[in-house]
């Protein structure tokens, strides 16, 4: 079989295309690696809101999240979601797939500013794809749990449920207060970001670059387990809005955008920017705060190691046959 397919054929002769081994190529490979992010990690939600209940494997057709498994069950679905769009899209585009990465690393990494906004997009379009993709193939399950609630219209109060497959809203001990959640997802991000620079630095006890994905994805069960619960850790604002933009488009509604519920416990309202903002605050605090702590240090040390050693002139009058060597700076 021709490894040579009709594309790289066609770029190979020089036809135009050659852009794709450049900002486009990266952009498609961002859109995929995005796209394989959402159909992952937003699939896991779906099985345990709506089809695992569903199809008769919960203790109820609209039973869900009964104990902490249900949680793992969301963490460990996520790490492998992202350790697969990683590997994805790694070799082309770095892999991304987060708008708070790539700003993180235009900001401190010597990421072209340019790339920027062409490296979102992608990202936002691949998420908003994913969703798509996601409600056509769990649409049944999606009705299914809607009935089994009594016929609970999308944009109604208990709306929020299947809602929660495609994006995030606050936890109700919040009382509609957004501080603590806009908080959570900066410290979140940040931790991610943190993490994410530690792995790939090559300056510091970096893993392979095969393995760079599996514990990434790590990363993100880690922050799930331990910040997931107050406004489920979206830490990726195309992650939370792609597919708000498709649920909106869906008939979500206002609990899609601009993300608020009322008339439930908690009731909040104009969630949607939470986490968007969060996110790129908290990726950039994290980038510097690695380089404050761990960065600078490395690059002392590298700069050290790699000085020209220099020594001192003799004293007078001493003379330098007598096997006496000179002391280092």
């Amino acid at each position: 079989m021709s490894e040579i397919t009709p594309l790289r054929n066609t770029v190979r002769n020089g036809s135009g295309l050659k852009r794709v081994g450049g900002l486009w190529g990266e952009c498609l490979a961002e859109f995929l690696g995005t796209f394989v992010l959402i159909l992952f990690g937003d699939g896991v939600v779906a099985m345990a809101v709506a089809a695992l209940p569903g199809s008769g494997r919960t203790a109820g057709a609209n039973i869900f999240f009964q104990g902490a498994g249900d949680w793992l069950l969301i963490t460990w679905g996520w790490a492998l979601a992202v350790t697969m769009g990683v590997y994805v899209a790694g070799g082309v585009s770095g892999a991304h797939i987060n708008p708070a990465v790539t700003l993180a690393f235009a900001v401190r990494r010597k990421f072209a500013w340019n790339k920027v906004i062409p490296y979102i997009v992608s990202q936002v379009v691949g998420a908003f794809a994913a969703a798509a993709l996601l409600y056509l193939v769990y649409y049944n399950a999606i009705d299914a749990f809607n009935k089994a609630l009594g016929d609970q219209p999308r944009d109604s109060g208990k709306g929020f449920i299947t809602f929660s497959i495609f994006a995030t809203f606050p936890a109700p001990y919040f009382n509609g207060n957004l501080t603590i959640p806009f908080i959570d997802q900066v410290v979140g991000t940040a931790l991610l970001v943190i993490l994410v620079v530690a792995i790939v630095d090559a300056r510091n006890a970096a893993v392979k670059a095969s393995m760079a994905p599996l514990m990434i994805g790590l990363a993100v069960a880690a922050i799930g387990m331990s910040f997931g619960a107050n406004a489920g850790y979206a830490i990726n604002p195309a992650r939370d809005f792609g597919p708000r933009l498709f649920a909106w488009m869906a008939g979500w509604g206002d609990v899609a955008l601009p993300g608020t519920a009322s008339g439930i416990p908690g009731a909040y309202s104009w969630y949607f920017w939470v986490p968007i903002v969060g996110p790129l605050v908290g990726g950039v605090v994290g980038v510097i705060l690695y380089d404050w702590f761990i960065g600078d240090i490395l690059h002392a040390r590298r700069a050290l190691a790699e000085a020209p050693e220099t020594g001192r002139n003799p004293e007078p009058g001493r003379s330098t046959d007598t096997g006496g060597t000179a002391e280092e700076d």
